[in-house]
């Protein structure tokens, strides 16, 4: 399998499933990485959601119910920064302020999300231009700043 394209992790990725959950549990959750990136318009695939929330014990109930609503078998320990998820449809990172972002303070992003509805009847919330840039230059991974680049020529 490695190095075919079994391996490549947006093979069957679709995340509206797990949005709507998180959505119906009343999740404040916002998306961040690529996947915001998309929202913005860029053009560069992914195959993974990572969400940042809050870190609260409420927010970590409307997670592990969304979680739960979309087949995740092992729920993850939300008592940390970060932990990793997978459910059907999605894997990623779910995020708490708490994880160091370079010299970033991310929990303002959580006010300043975008609220995007859609046409079926739910919210997605996701990670504003300006702080999504931010958060790829803050990270500095070369992958990073190449998408910083391409979300700043998107800039309006």
């Amino acid at each position: 399998m490695v190095g075919t394209f079994a391996t490549d992790g947006a093979l069957g990725f679709d995340p509206f499933p797990f949005l709507r959950a998180l959505h119906e549990a009343g999740s404040c959750a916002v998306v961040i990485g690529q996947v915001a990136g998309i929202m913005h318009g860029s053009a560069e695939l992914t195959g993974d959601l990572d969400l940042l929330w809050d870190g609260t014990p409420e927010q970590a109930h409307a997670l592990r119910e969304a979680l739960t609503a979309t087949g995740c078998a092992d729920l993850p320990d939300l008592n940390r920064p970060r932990a990793a998820y997978q459910v059907m449809g999605a894997s990623g990172d779910l995020c708490t302020p708490a994880l160091p972002w370079g010299d970033m303070t991310v929990a303002p992003c959580l006010a300043r999300a975008v609220n995007a509805h859609d046409p079926t009847g739910f919210a997605i919330l996701y990670a504003d231009l300006d702080d999504l840039i931010l958060m790829r230059r803050s990270l500095g991974r070369p992958k990073d700043h190449r998408r910083a680049d391409e979300l700043e020529v998107l800039r309006p």
